[in-house]
C-alpha cells in the first residue's frame, strides 16, 4: 500500500493474473518520509509511553543505522525464519501496488532485491500480503488486504477492501488462494463518502496465532458508514479451519464472538457467500472517515508482536486525523492475551506524525520476526527503520 490506507486502482486486472500494479494513491510523493529535522521534532514526543498507567511497560526509540526493506513497500512486511539444510534463512515479504514480492537471506541487513511471487487462482485486483503464520508442517498461511474498485457505489476511482487468505508450501514463492476471510456487508458502504481512498470495507490486517496454536486472531480495520464501527476490530478463526476459512471467522462484539451468517448457499456456479457483523472497535472513531468535513479521528492498521522480555503482546497503531489518512501519530498498547480484546491498555502516543505501517521486527537470529521480539528491536515505518525500539518494565 502506498497510501495512508487504500490505493486507487488505475487498471482493471484479470481475475487470475495480476499484470499491472495498482496505485493506492495518486502519487508516491504522498508517502510520509521524515527528514532528519522532522525526526528530531517527532522524537520530542517520544516518551515512556504507558508510563502514566500503573505497572505498564515503558518504551523509547533510540537512533539506529538506517535499514530499508528491499523493494517498494506500501503495507506491513511479514518476516519469517526457516531452517533450510542446517542454515537459518530470513525471508521478508513486501507488497507494493497490490503485488507481493519475496527476499531471502541469512540476515535482515543483507536481504537482496525482491522477486515477485506467484498466486494461483488469483482473486484479481490488488493483494497486499500483511501477515504470515507457519503451521507445524512448515506451510505458510498468508492473510492479505484485498482491494476492488467501488463499482457498487459507482466510484471505480475508490476502493472497497476485504481480507483474504493464501497458502504456500515452498516458503513463500508460490501461493494458492484459499478464499475470503472477512468482508463488509454491502449495506454498510459509505457511497456518499468524500474519503480519498475508501467507501467502506475491512482491511489492513494483522494475524496472530495464540500460544496454544488453537485460534488465529485477526486484528483488522473497519471503514463502514457508521462512525461507531470505524476503527480496529477483532476476529477469531479456529486454526483447524485455516485451509477453508470462508465463513468460519467469528467477530468480537463486546464480550461475545458472533459467527458468520450464510447469505447465499453454494451453487454449481458460485461458492457460498457469508455475512459478518461489524465488530466493536477497540477504540471507536470520534470523527468519521466519511462525513464530508475532511477531518477524521480513528485508529487503523494494527501490527502485533509477542514481546518475550515483557511477556505481553504489543500493538502499534496508526491514528488518522483526516480523510486522507494523514497521521496524528503512532500509538502503542499492551495486553497479556489475544483472546479478550478488553485487556488491551489504552493506546498511548509513541510518536507524533510518523509514517504508515509502523511495526516491530525482532533482532534475534532464528527467532526475531514481525511477530516476536525482545527488549530491543527494530522499529519500522513503511519498510524503513531509523530507530531501535527499547522496552523496560
Amino acid at each position: 500500500m502506498v497510501r495512508p490506507v487504500f490505493l486507487c486502482a488505475r487498471e482493471t486486472l484479470s481475475s487470475r493474473v495480476l499484470t499491472t500494479p495498482l496505485l493506492r494513491s495518486p502519487a508516491r510523493a504522498g508517502l510520509p518520509v521524515l527528514s532528519a529535522a522532522a525526526l528530531v521534532a517527532a522524537l520530542s514526543m517520544v516518551t515512556t509511553a504507558g508510563q502514566t498507567q500503573a505497572g505498564a511497560p515503558t518504551v523509547r526509540l533510540a537512533s539506529a543505522p538506517r535499514h530499508v526493506m528491499p523493494g517498494a513497500i506500501d503495507s506491513n512486511t511479514p518476516v519469517m525464519w526457516s531452517l533450510v539444510d542446517g542454515t537459518w534463512l530470513l525471508s521478508a515479504m513486501t507488497s507494493f501496488a497490490g503485488i507481493p514480492a519475496l527476499a531471502t537471506s541469512t540476515r535482515l541487513d543483507t536481504l537482496p532485491p525482491t522477486q515477485a511471487v506467484t498466486v494461483l487462482n488469483h482473486p484479481g485486483h490488488g493483494v497486499w500480503l500483511e501477515s504470515i503464520v507457519e503451521d507445524d508442517q512448515g506451510a505458510w498461511y498468508g492473510y492479505f488486504h484485498h482491494e476492488v474498485p467501488a463499482d457498487a457505489c459507482g466510484r471505480p476511482d475508490r476502493q472497497i477492501p476485504s481480507i483474504g487468505a493464501i497458502r504456500s508450501a515452498d516458503r513463500g514463492h508460490v501461493w494458492t488462494y484459499l478464499g475470503t476471510v472477512l468482508e463488509a456487508q454491502p449495506d454498510s458502504y459509505a457511497c456518499g463518502s468524500s474519503n480519498r481512498y475508501v467507501m467502506g470495507g475491512v482491511g489492513d490486517v494483522t494475524a496472530v496465532l495464540d500460544h496454544n496454536r488453537q485460534d488465529l486472531f485477526l486484528y483488522y480495520s473497519q471503514y463502514p458508514r457508521d462512525t461507531r464501527s470505524q476503527g480496529v476490530a477483532v476476529a477469531r478463526l479456529a486454526w483447524a479451519d485455516r485451509d477453508a476459512p470462508t465463513g468460519k471467522a467469528s467477530i468480537w462484539d463486546d464480550g461475545a464472538w458472533i459467527p458468520a451468517i450464510l447469505r447465499q448457499p453454494a451453487t454449481d456456479d458460485a461458492p457460498a457467500t457469508w455475512v459478518h457483523v461489524a465488530g466493536i472497535p477497540l477504540v471507536p472513531a470520534t470523527r468519521s472517515f466519511h462525513d464530508g468535513d475532511g477531518l477524521a479521528d480513528a485508529f487503523w492498521g494494527a501490527a502485533i508482536h509477542w514481546n518475550t522480555y515483557l511477556g505481553q503482546w504489543v500493538m502499534l497503531l496508526n491514528r488518522a486525523r483526516n480523510e486522507r489518512f494523514d497521521q496524528d501519530g503512532i500509538y502503542i498498547s499492551y495486553s497479556p492475551t489475544l483472546s479478550d480484546p478488553r485487556q488491551w491498555s489504552a493506546p498511548r502516543k509513541l510518536l507524533n506524525g510518523g509514517g504508515w505501517y509502523p511495526q516491530v521486527v525482532g533482532l534475534e537470529s532464528g527467532e526475531g520476526t514481525d511477530k516476536r521480539a525482545g527488549q530491543r528491536a527494530r522499529f519500522y515505518q513503511t519498510g524503513r527503520s531509523d530507530f531501535f525500539i527499547e522496552f523496560s518494565r
